[in-house]
C-alpha cells in the first residue's frame, strides 16, 4: 500500500490573488473557492483527486518565519528555459539568490519566487504538457 499526493497546500496572505498567479503560470483553472479566500486550482478537465496534484491556497495572517523547506520545480512545456524565464518574470516572479551562483552547464536551473516570496526553480529541460 502507498499514499498519493492529491494537493499541495500553500499558506497565503492573499490566496485568491496567489492562486490566480499560479493558475496563469501553470495553465490551471479555479476548481473551488470558499468565502474565507481558500482557493484550489488544477489542470483543466482533470478528474477530482486525479493523478496530478491540485494546488490549494489557504488564508493565513502572517508570513511563515524562516526558510520554507519545500519548493516546486517547474519545466517549460512548449518553449525554451530562457523563453519561460522571460514569461515568468513578466508575470511577476522575482529571481532569488540562495547561493547557487551563476548559471553554468552543470547547474541548469533558475531560483525564483512567486509574488508572496515562495521559492521555486525553473529547470532547463522541457516536458510534455498534461493532456486532459
Amino acid at each position: 500500500m502507498a499514499a498519493r499526493i492529491t494537493a499541495v497546500t500553500v499558506d497565503s496572505r492573499d490566496p485568491v490573488a496567489l492562486a490566480a498567479w499560479w493558475a496563469g503560470v501553470l495553465g490551471y483553472e479555479v476548481l473551488d473557492r470558499a468565502d474565507d479566500g481558500y482557493t484550489e486550482i488544477g489542470p483543466p478537465g482533470a478528474p477530482e483527486k486525479g493523478p496530478v496534484p491540485t494546488r490549494a491556497f489557504v488564508p493565513v495572517a502572517d508570513r511563515t518565519p524562516g526558510k520554507v523547506r519545500l519548493h516546486l520545480d517547474l519545466n517549460a512545456t512548449d518553449r525554451s528555459q530562457a523563453e519561460e524565464l522571460d514569461r515568468l518574470l513578466a508575470l511577476g516572479a522575482t529571481p532569488v539568490d540562495v547561493g547557487q551562483g551563476p548559471l553554468t552547464e552543470e547547474m541548469t536551473w533558475h531560483v525564483l519566487a512567486d509574488p508572496e516570496g515562495n521559492e521555486f526553480c525553473l529547470l532547463a529541460s522541457t516536458v510534455a504538457p498534461i493532456r486532459g
